[in-house]
């Protein structure tokens, strides 16, 4: 097997373009008039179309999927078989997270029993930071794959190897993911309950 790198530079310059100008809707833009579950699915395709064409195709965004975050209280329930601007805002944080975390994780995550007006402030910082965080995962690519888009990085992580480039991009996503989920943890702790702060004893003695 193996890679045409024209093909992954012009596949990686055009993700880069797109990521780059892609925008979360605004809460105004969010329709408040009450649409049903075959609309909202529609909707949220619609929505989050920064995702790879094979990724929609395995339906990421079904009603047994939204039925259950209602179930679990992740997000409010409909009214009368209805869904407005409030379940549409959650429903678009929660499947762009869902990508690198996990249900029990989201729960706890996700502030519950919002007030419109305070759901709005967080939908409203979770947008700016979804564009933040794709400018700087794009920023990063271009250093990575510095090879294959013929351009020089000074990193060593930079590389013409479509495979390294697989490889590392999995590697951080799966530091990313741990790093979310130990930060998690750390939910209403402090300094004196936060866990154990010392060296284990093996570690310990190889640094005396």
């Amino acid at each position: 097997m193996s890679y045409d790198k024209r093909l992954i530079a012009a596949k990686l310059r055009r993700w880069e373009g797109y990521l780059c100008n892609y925008r979360l809707p605004e809460w105004e833009s969010i329709p408040n008039i009450g649409l049903y579950m075959e609309q909202v699915i529609a909707l949220l395709k619609d929505y989050l179309d920064y995702l790879p064409p094979e990724l929609k195709r395995e339906q990421f965004i079904t009603a047994a999927a939204i039925n259950n975050y209602v179930r679990k209280k992740i997000i409010p329930e409909p009214r009368k078989k209805k869904y407005y601007r409030v379940h549409i805002a959650y429903l678009i944080i929660i499947c762009s997270l869902k990508q690198s975390l996990s249900l029990p994780t989201l729960q706890t995550l996700l502030p519950v029993g919002l007030s419109e007006e305070e759901l709005k402030r967080f939908y409203s910082a979770y947008c700016r930071r979804h564009r933040l965080a794709a400018q700087f995962f794009t920023d990063q690519v271009k250093i990575a794959a510095g090879g294959i888009l013929d351009h020089e990085e000074d990193s060593e992580l930079a590389t013409d190897s479509t495979e390294e480039l697989i490889m590392a991009s999995a590697l951080v996503s799966g530091f990313a993911r741990l790093l979310s989920e130990k930060l998690l943890q750390l939910r209403d702790r402090t300094l004196e309950d936060g866990g154990e702060l010392a060296l284990p004893e093996s570690a310990a003695e190889e640094n005396r």
